[in-house]
């Protein structure tokens, strides 16, 4: 995760059972080694909504997304690679 080490992502100490953001003064570190994550529970659902141009082999190409709706909750939350315009680049796939 781009140098962060992993008790510092708070994910990671949810999994771990640890409070997500520790007070400061207080040692973040989790001894992996020595912890057993806890059961996961939930869902997650991936989608990857993609602008292909069949004509030349499925190639990336722009592309537009005329309508999306989506609303976050404190525990659904959804990332888009479109500017506000509707407009997809033709490197959305790549990520």
């Amino acid at each position: 995760a781009m140098g962060i080490p992993l008790h510092n992502i708070a994910d990671i100490r949810s999994f771990y059972g640890k409070n997500r953001y520790e007070p400061s003064g207080v040692d973040p570190v989790i001894p992996f080694e020595n912890v057993k994550p806890l059961k996961p529970r939930g869902h997650c659902i991936a989608v990857r909504v993609t602008a292909e141009n069949a004509e030349q082999g499925f190639k990336p190409t722009s592309g537009g997304i005329q309508e999306l709706n989506f609303r976050s909750t404190p525990d659904v939350w959804g990332y888009f690679s479109m500017d506000s315009s509707g407009s997809v680049h033709e490197f959305a796939d790549s990520q």
